[in-house]
């Protein structure tokens, strides 16, 4: 089969489509043939050897992908050759196949396409984790979403709108915003202009956010200290930007709200179930109409370093997937 593999640290462009031995899966494991994979951003982190996880040469990337059952490993209950699923394996889904840890296969709802379904299932449980188990978001709090028009902004954008929440986003062009204002938001900020935490004041009555999600860090971090209400949660979920944020403590004292970590690599594997659970929840979600996945564009599975340069320049709208 074919599969994408990273010898050295350096750049997606010095990764080589090669031919390897399909996988054959041990036991807890099931082999998926994949028919997309979704690209995140964590992907050129890992190639560049600047993400936590730094898997043995030679790797293959990509945590997100969707497909069918092709195999099951002994001890594996619940599946069955040929099941529509997505799966959230930490790596390995830049290929043909992939296998993946039965916990981490979750089925594909009805009506969802494999594209859909590659892009969904660290975005959205990301999202879901940080609004619902971190963030304790309430109905008719308000929610500021950074970053709106990333994969797990327009995530937490339509999460947040399904729990009730008032949403605000912020994205850096104006298609951009248009597109967060699609997908549920009530008002899209330029966080490029210096002064946008005033208009986030402005929008809360001079209150405040009572939760801001935060995937960039950076300068956006340390202003949205300036528009989180009192008693707030400010979600640190990543650091797009570049810059890992300090905050003085005194700011959390003065204005009694919390800086709170959202690692949900961290949530699934140390709480078995959670991923089943958190899906069977996201999965209503979709059914019901309130969540739509977008696809920016779809590459092929040749293409790979082309998907990786288009999510790093932040040209996407929702999720960049291979198709496989």
């Amino acid at each position: 089969m074919k599969a994408w593999q990273v010898t050295k640290l350096g750049s997606p462009e010095e990764m080589t489509l090669a031919e390897v031995s399909d996988p054959v899966p041990g036991p807890g494991e099931v082999l998926v043939a994949n028919r997309a994979a979704g690209v995140n951003f964590f992907d050129t982190l890992q190639i560049a050897g600047k993400y936590q996880v730094r898997p043995a040469f030679p790797f293959t990337p990509g945590g997100e992908l969707a497909g069918a059952v092709e195999a099951l490993g002994e001890g594996v209950e619940g599946l069955a050759v040929g099941d529509r699923v997505m799966g959230s394996p930490m790596g390995g889904g830049y290929a043909q196949r992939t296998l993946v840890p039965a916990e981490r296969v979750l089925p594909i709802p009805e009506g969802m396409t494999f594209e859909q379904a590659a892009g969904f299932p660290i975005v959205y449980q990301t999202s879901w984790f940080a609004l619902n188990e971190r963030g304790k978001l309430q109905p008719g709090e308000t929610l500021l979403v950074h970053a709106g028009a990333s994969g797990v902004g327009v995530a937490a954008i339509e999460i947040g709108k399904a729990m009730g929440a008032r949403v605000f986003a912020s994205a850096s062009t104006p298609e951009k915003r248009d597109f967060c204002l699609r997908h549920g938001a009530e008002a899209a900020i330029d966080y490029v202009q210096p002064d946008w935490f005033e208009q986030v004041k402005a929008l809360t009555g001079g209150i405040g956010a009572d939760v801001i999600y935060d995937p960039v860090g950076g300068d956006v971090f340390d202003l949205s200290t300036k528009c989180i209400a009192p008693e707030g949660r400010l979600l640190v979920v990543g650091f797009a930007s570049g810059r890992i944020p300090s905050l003085p403590a005194n700011r959390l004292l003065l204005k009694n709200f919390s800086a709170v970590g959202v690692y949900w690599g961290r949530q699934a594997d140390e709480h078995p179930g959670y991923l089943q659970q958190a899906h069977a929840r996201l999965s209503e979600l979709f059914l019901a109409g309130k969540l739509d996945p977008p696809v920016h564009r779809a590459f092929p599975l040749d293409r790979a370093p082309e998907a990786l340069a288009e999510v790093s320049g932040r040209r996407v709208l929702g999720k960049v997937v291979l198709t496989i």
